[in-house]
């Protein structure tokens, strides 16, 4: 079993939360996100925020699963829509379109590259109102998921991604960007991107993978939304994709309020989902 230990860095500050989903497991937060969070009521007088769950790269939204389950159990309004995965801006463009229908505020959750599409679709949204990364890019302006990835070693992707029996780089009909796909070979995608959960789960996860556009992997972010709203991390530690050394600096960067995930891979959302529940609800509590 694993466990998670956390780390705080000052952050900004319609039903019932169920008490069991703050009280499972080992969380503790310190200064100025725990005087915040402890002196906020569970409940307040408006609408629960609508939780939009943004996926990233070789993933679909059927990985927020457990989340959506327990969010859904706690009461909050929750949507998880389908990442186009072509490019970065068009991406961006159309999370922020979803977010343009939802009325009452919002909590932006990314995954991976689903990071960086939080980190550009929450701006200019006067009702999001917290963004929460999970094993997730949260870029700099100018920067991309490919340059930050080189950043510090640990990532296992580059030597995951396969010739065969899906040809890297894959040629789009519609020529988006440079029109190459990426996915990861079905061999390696276990000990890569989820090694903490079943091998027989994570054979179908293989099989259903979703490719990025690697045009769009290596598009310069536009200005982050981290920098005026509040954001919370979740890294875990054992992250095979993303280096948990390049997420602490991102997250330390944005001022986020973080919690480390001992041995959890890039999906934790999937291996430890009530960890990432307890962060969405801090954000919450922290911002109501």
């Amino acid at each position: 079993m694993t466990s998670e230990t956390s780390k705080t860095s000052n952050a900004h500050p319609r039903r019932r939360v169920l008490g069991g989903l703050l009280a499972a497991g080992t969380f503790t937060l310190t200064g100025a996100a725990a005087t915040t969070a402890s002196a906020t009521p569970r409940t307040g007088s408006g609408p629960k925020p609508t939780i939009v769950l943004v996926h990233g790269v070789f993933a679909d939204a059927s990985g927020w699963n457990e989340t959506i389950a327990r969010l859904q159990k706690a009461g909050f309004p929750v949507i998880a829509p389908a990442n186009p995965l072509r490019d970065l801006a068009g991406d961006s463009a159309y999370v922020s379109s979803v977010i343009d229908t939802i009325t009452g505020p919002v909590i932006l959750v990314g995954h991976s590259y689903g990071g960086e599409v939080i980190t550009n679709a929450g701006r200019g949204h006067g009702h999001v109102k917290a963004l929460v990364y999970v094993g997730a890019f949260a870029p700099d302006e100018g920067e991309s998921a490919l340059q930050l990835a080189g950043m510090f070693p640990g990532s296992q992707l580059q030597g995951a991604l396969l010739t065969r029996p899906f040809p890297l780089p894959v040629p789009l009909p519609d020529g988006t960007r440079d029109g190459l796909d990426g996915y990861i070979d079905p061999a390696k995608f276990h000990d890569v991107f989820a090694q903490d959960l079943p091998p027989a789960t994570t054979r179908v996860m293989a099989a259903a993978q979703r490719p990025g556009s690697v045009g769009g992997l290596g598009a310069g972010s536009g200005v982050p939304a981290w920098k005026s709203l509040p954001s919370w991390f979740v890294i875990p530690t054992a992250d095979n994709v993303i280096p948990p050394a390049l997420q602490r600096f991102m997250a330390k960067r944005a001022n986020s309020t973080t919690v480390e995930v001992k041995g959890a891979s890039h999906v934790v959302m999937m291996s430890r989902p009530d960890v990432v529940v307890r962060q969405i609800l801090a954000a919450h509590r922290a911002t109501v």
